[in-house]
């Protein structure tokens, strides 16, 4: 059996069943959300730019993958159409790193910590453990999820591989 991994783009997400891996880059102030179903070997990945959908202005039709809001809630619905079971889905996150050091304490500007606080807060509402993360510092991501395993592989600028 030949595994594929699947890549992810920025304000994307995706679904793969075993064999497969799947994979996003590019994780700065970005989040990558991995949520899966380890009984029946699914997981999907969101790669969320923004924390609110409210911060569209004015998009006619957005793209739920971008925001924490939407995305998480369309994952979890995708995955369980295919499969998962609700009450057995866990998380991992990585990213949400602050990508530039600004002058002002100006909320707006910590774009990276919004998206974590808004990605628990989603996984919070929906009944979903986060079982790991991998978040904040400065620093950009890559990360590789393992539906065999359950083990998310994240590779930081400048520092060593690690896994969760």
């Amino acid at each position: 059996m030949i595994d594929t991994v699947v890549r992810v783009g920025i304000a994307d997400m995706k679904i793969v069943k075993f064999p497969d891996k799947i994979r996003t880059s590019g994780l700065g102030s970005c989040v990558g959300v991995v949520i899966y179903d380890k009984q029946v070997n699914i997981a999907g990945l969101a790669h969320i730019m923004l924390p609110d959908s409210s911060l569209s202005r004015g998009e006619k039709a957005i793209n739920k993958a971008k925001f924490a809001d939407t995305a998480i809630k369309e994952l979890t619905s995708e995955l369980v159409l295919k499969g998962a079971n609700n009450n057995r889905l866990r998380a991992k996150i990585a990213g949400g790193a602050q990508m530039f050091h600004f002058s002002s304490q100006n909320d707006q500007m910590r774009i990276g910590p919004r998206n974590v606080e808004a990605v628990k807060k989603e996984l919070k509402s929906l009944k979903i453990q986060l079982i790991a993360e991998d978040t904040g510092g400065h620093s950009g991501r890559t990360i590789e999820f393992d539906t065999e395993t359950c083990m998310l592989q994240i590779k930081t600028v400048y520092q060593d591989i690690t896994e969760i």
